[in-house]
C-alpha cells in the first residue's frame, strides 16, 4: 500500500468523534485496520482527510438495504453530501428491506450495466453478494463495502466500524452495571435480521461482553428492522418474560419500544439500550426514555466510502479498511456531545441522485 501521510495530520484539532457537517467535516478521528479485511486485525488511530475535489464527475452507484429508518437516512446524507463536495455523480438504490437480496443484486447489476464506474454496497447479506462482487471486479470496477460488511476478499475497500465492537460496547455498559456476584438481571436481546453480517457480529460482541456477569441474556429474537416487526418482537418477549429488566437491540427496537414502555408504566422497571445510534435514539437518551447507545458516526462512513471510491478511480492513496472511532452516548454526556458530529441534520430528506 502507498504511504498514508496525507491522512495523518499531526497536531490537528478534532472535536469529539470529528465534525460531520458542511465542508469542514474533516479531519475526523478514525481507526484503520491492519492488515485490512481481517476480523482480528489491529486498530490504528488515524485522522481521516478526504480529497479536495475529484478530477472528473465519476459515476458512482450506491446500494442500500432500505431507507426505512433514520440510520440509513444518515448514511444517505453522508454519501450525497460528499458526492456534492467532491463533484461526482451519485445514484442511490433502495432494495426495500433485508429480505430483498435478489432485488439488491438485480439493482446493482442494472446500475453497472448503465455505466457505473464504482459501486458502494451496504450489503443485505454478508455472503450473498460475493458472486456479484466477483463479476463487478472482473470489469475492473471498484467495490466499496460500507456499514454492514461483505465477506468477499475481492472488495476494494471497506468504510465501516466493527459491529462486534458496537455490540460489545452495549454489552460492556450493562456488564459494568451488573457485575458478577450482583443480582441477576434478564435482558431481551433483539439483534436485527438473521444472516446479516453486522447482526451476527453485534450478537457475538454483545454476548462476549456480558459473559461471566449477572446479565442473563434471553434467546436472541431476530427480525427485520421495520418498526412494526421490532415492536411485535418486544411485545411478545415482555409477555413471555414479565420480569425482564432491559430491552437491548437495534436502534429501531429501542425507538419502537419507547411508547410501549410508557403505555405499560414500565419506565424505571425496563430500560432500553441500542447498539448503534440514530436521531430517534439520541433524542430518546436526551429525554430519558433510552439509557444508552454507542455512536458509529454513520454519516462519516458514507462520506469516507465516496472518498475511497474516488481515490481508487484516480489511482491515489487510500486506506483500505477504515471507520470512525466509536464512543457511548448516555445521560452523562448526551448534552455535551455535538449532535451534528454523529447524525444527519433534523428534517433531512432522502437524496437519491447527485449529478
Amino acid at each position: 500500500m502507498k504511504t498514508l501521510v496525507k491522512f495523518l495530520l499531526a497536531g490537528s484539532v478534532v472535536a469529539l468523534a470529528g465534525v460531520a457537517y458542511a465542508k469542514d467535516w474533516f479531519p475526523y478521528d478514525a481507526a484503520k485496520i491492519e492488515p485490512p479485511f481481517t476480523a482480528d486485525g489491529k486498530s490504528v488511530d488515524v485522522s481521516y482527510v478526504p480529497l479536495d475535489k475529484a478530477s472528473k464527475p465519476w459515476k458512482i452507484c450506491v446500494s442500500f438495504p432500505h431507507m426505512k429508518d433514520a440510520y440509513w437516512l444518515g448514511v444517505d446524507y453522508g454519501v450525497a453530501e460528499e458526492a456534492k463536495r467532491l463533484g461526482v455523480s451519485m445514484n442511490l438504490l433502495d432494495a426495500g428491506g433485508y429480505t430483498e437480496l435478489n432485488t439488491q443484486i438485480s439493482q446493482i447489476e442494472d446500475c453497472v450495466a448503465n455505466g457505473a464506474q464504482a459501486v458502494i454496497i451496504g450489503a443485505i447479506s454478508f455472503d450473498g453478494l460475493n458472486n456479484l462482487v466477483a463479476e463487478i471486479r472482473k470489469k475492473n470496477i471498484p467495490v466499496i463495502d460500507v456499514i454492514n460488511g461483505i465477506s468477499s476478499p475481492e472488495v476494494s475497500a471497506k468504510s465501516l466500524v466493527s459491529f462486534y465492537t458496537m455490540g460489545h460496547s452495549a454489552g460492556e455498559y450493562l456488564a459494568k452495571k451488573h457485575p458478577s456476584g450482583s443480582e441477576e438481571v434478564k435482558v431481551g436481546w433483539f439483534p436485527g435480521p438473521a444472516g446479516a453480517g453486522w447482526v451476527e457480529a453485534a450478537n457475538k460482541g454483545f454476548l462476549d461482553a456480558v459473559k461471566g456477569t449477572a446479565v442473563k441474556v434471553l434467546d436472541p429474537k431476530y427480525g427485520d428492522t421495520g418498526k412494526e416487526v421490532q415492536l411485535k418482537l418486544v411485545e411478545d418477549e415482555l409477555q413471555a418474560n414479565p420480569d425482564m429488566r432491559y430491552v437491548v437491540g437495534t436502534a429501531v427496537t429501542a425507538e419502537a419500544a419507547q411508547g410501549l414502555i410508557r403505555e405499560r408504566d414500565l419506565q424505571g422497571k425496563v430500560d432500553l439500550l441500542a447498539f448503534y445510534m440514530t436521531p430517534g435514539v439520541f433524542e430518546g437518551i436526551k429525554r430519558g426514555f433510552i439509557l444508552a447507545a454507542p455512536a458509529d458516526s454513520m454519516v462519516i462512513q458514507g462520506r469516507i466510502a465516496i472518498d475511497q471510491a474516488v481515490r481508487i478511480l484516480e489511482d491515489k492513496d487510500y486506506i483500505k479498511h477504515v471507520g470512525p472511532k466509536i464512543f457511548v452516548v448516555d445521560p452523562t454526556n448526551v448534552n455535551t456531545v455535538e449532535r451534528d458530529t454523529i447524525l444527519p441534520p433534523d428534517n433531512y430528506k432522502p437524496v437519491f441522485k447527485v449529478n
